[in-house]
């Protein structure tokens, strides 16, 4: 019961109850990605993707960003997609957590180059 209020009011979460009917109705499944999550389009040529975990729009792949945004990419058309040694997984946004970057964080390297007026 929980879960299906959620889905009626709470959208960050997961899909909402409109976009579940919606998917059902109208919606054909085109593809997943290696994250999980399920793209879908509709007759019109609405697209629209449905998150495996919390909504975050950083979480599309890059094989799935062109084909959302319907946008032809010459270099995804030339190579074939594949993952190199130096590319790294996703990372989700880190702002505000304990893993956020800062720069010198714990070092005492930087240093002023001007001193500061004193009194």
């Amino acid at each position: 019961m929980l879960t299906f209020v959620k889905q009626i009011f709470i959208w960050w979460n997961q899909q909402t109850l409109g976009t579940r009917i919606q998917t059902i109705l109208y919606g054909k499944l085109v593809g997943v990605d290696s994250y999980g999550n399920k793209y879908y389009e509709n007759k019109n040529g609405k697209r629209w993707v449905i998150y495996r975990d919390e909504i975050d729009a950083t979480k599309i792949s890059y094989e799935w960003y062109s084909w959302m945004h319907h946008t032809k990419n010459k270099i995804e058309n030339l190579h074939e997609l594949k993952k190199y040694d130096w590319q790294k997984d996703h990372l989700s946004n880190m702002t505000g957590t304990s893993n956020s970057y800062h720069p010198n964080k714990n070092t005492n390297e930087f240093k002023k180059k001007y001193k500061t007026w004193k009194k």
